[in-house]
């Protein structure tokens, strides 16, 4: 994504802490969506669209892509085969087949990646107390031979990678989950040329994240020929937290996570990538993953798999940085306009003030593909008068601070009248517009106003509701007041004003903004929209007028 300077390296934790103490680079990468993801569809998807996804998923920038169990069915030995032989995986890109540690299965298997240029066959087998003594009712001694039997089997049937797993991993003792892992490694020999992968699940995520973590750090402190091996991770989520059991197994001394977009995967899922890797990101660590178009991500993902991103998913929701209430929109957008203003962002240089620190935003939506207008601020009966200064402000319309807090409550009310709905940005102007520009009710000011420049003093001449009168003053805007005046027989004073131009040309538009106090001292707000500045002035004061019940 490449905009990590704006981000403040981090992922720290306290001393004493067996691994490291901060990220500092991605891991490897492994997608396994069409394989653990797939299996966990309602409806799998077809070859067709599990070739689209596999392009989907390269397109993303993953190297290594676990493409299914091909002995499992024909529709997984095709899909295999179809890759290969359309010639659809780049170069630098590693497909990956799972196998468990039995003779047919993996030949079967090998025979589905036969011709690939980059392949890693991942065997595994069971490793779990449960697991022995209920499911295969086998003693340690015989699981280790599984283990120890396949890495035979695989080495002697091609020239691939080999990726090991013992199943079940957070569940099983931790020194016998040492004591088969190598084994494996003494029959397969890795080497830093050809490193072996040694995959660590958690089958079932059964402990806190820093329990699976120390797991972790046992095994990367005591594993045979470790230089020549990589640690991966394959979490998954029953107790909500692979993301973190990922973090921290990465802290832990891990090098490769297995994982899916979005999570999917059998009973509550696996890590998230994407979350996993835009928490690195927002740490300044760059994820070396495309993931800054995330509504089209969701949108392709949604339709070949049939699944629904959660509005409130991380990152990725609908709703994720939508700013409803009050406190919220008003930090943002001061935030925003403080950090553009003085061109904070996204940083060039390691000074604090260069880094994304905008609150309620733990990075910037549009690095993401978002956008602020309909992402962020969004206005609904919970907002308050920053978020519709902000929305008002994207449609030109620069309100005076003081002015904020009348088009707050009166755009507010809207929503509650319309059932507590949302309102869009067209909805917000049209409000605003509806309830405090050129207001004509029950005065009505015609726009045609003469002005005639007398001795020490300026004349006007208007019509109020049919009638014509005459004001005078030391400037046009003071004379049209005094001609109301006469003509209500009310008192009143202006305390504040001022206009800006809605666009460039010469028929732009001048919107003006007028308070005013009435004999008791209330403030009423008005608005006037005009191609002429003191039009523009006198509507503004008449829509304050009328508001205040003045007329």
């Amino acid at each position: 994504m490449r905009n990590t300077k704006k981000y403040t390296r981090g992922f720290y934790l306290p001393d004493g802490f067996i691994g490291k103490s901060y990220i500092e680079s991605p891991p490897i990468w492994c997608s396994v969506d069409l394989r653990d993801g797939n299996q966990s569809l309602v409806v799998p998807m077809s070859l067709s669209q599990k070739l689209e996804f596999f392009a989907f998923l390269v397109g993303l920038g993953f190297k290594e892509i676990e493409v299914g169990f091909p002995a499992a069915s024909d529709t997984e030995f095709d899909f295999c085969r179809a890759l290969i032989e359309r010639d659809l995986i780049p170069d630098d890109v590693t497909i990956q087949v799972l196998t468990q540690s039995r003779e047919g299965i993996i030949k079967r298997t090998c025979e589905a990646i036969r011709g690939a240029k980059n392949a890693i066959v991942h065997f595994y087998n069971s490793t779990s107390k449960a697991q022995r003594e209920l499911v295969f009712c086998k003693s340690k001694r015989e699981i280790i031979d599984l283990a120890v039997e396949g890495a035979k089997i695989v080495r002697e049937l091609g020239d691939f990678r080999y990726q090991y797993s013992p199943e079940s991993f957070s569940a099983t003792e931790p020194e016998f989950a040492l004591e088969i892992c190598n084994a494996v490694i003494d029959v397969l020999q890795p080497s830093r040329d050809k490193k072996l992968i040694i995959n660590l699940p958690g089958t079932v995520e059964v402990s806190m994240p820093h329990v699976y973590a120390a797991q972790v750090a046992y095994m990367c402190e005591n594993l045979s020929r470790r230089d020549s091996v990589i640690v991966s991770l394959h979490p998954h989520n029953d107790r909500g937290c692979a993301v973190a059991d990922a973090e921290m197994g990465l802290l832990a001394g891990a090098q490769r996570i297995e994982g899916t977009l979005f999570g999917n995967g059998e009973r509550t899922g696996n890590a998230d990538i994407i979350t996993l890797a835009l928490n690195m990101y927002s740490q300044g660590v760059e994820p070396n993953l495309e993931l800054n178009n995330i509504p089209e991500i969701v949108a392709v993902y949604e339709r070949l798999t049939g699944m629904d991103v959660h509005s409130r998913h991380p990152y990725c929701g609908e709703l994720v940085f939508a700013a409803f209430s009050g406190s919220h929109q008003d930090a943002i957008a001061k935030a925003q306009s403080l950090c553009t203003q003085a061109e904070l962002r996204p940083g060039d240089n390691s000074d604090d003030k260069s880094h994304w620190r905008v609150p309620y935003l733990p990075v910037d939506p549009t690095d993401l593909g978002r956008v602020y207008d309909s992402d962020v601020i969004r206005i609904n009966s919970q907002s308050g008068k920053g978020g519709v200064g902000y929305i008002l402000g994207r449609s030109g319309v620069e309100l005076p601070a003081r002015m904020r807090e009348s088009v707050g409550y009166a755009v507010k009310g809207i929503s509650d009248k319309l059932g507590y709905k949302e309102l869009c940005p067209d909805e917000v102007y049209n409000a605003f517009c509806a309830a405090f520009v050129n207001i004509k009710a029950p005065l009505e000011l015609n726009e045609n106003i003469k002005f005639k420049q007398e001795v020490g003093a300026i004349t006007a001449t208007v019509t109020l509701n049919g009638n014509v009168v005459t004001g005078s003053g030391n400037g046009r805007l003071d004379a049209v007041s005094d001609a109301i005046r006469e003509f209500l027989g009310v008192k009143f004073n202006i305390t504040f004003y001022s206009e800006h131009s809605m666009d460039t040309g010469s028929a732009a538009l001048a919107m003006s903004y007028i308070e005013i106090t009435d004999s008791v001292g209330k403030s009423h707000w008005g608005a006037g929209l005009h191609t002429d500045i003191i039009t523009s002035s006198a509507l503004a004061l008449v829509s304050a007028i009328n508001r205040g019940g003045l007329s």
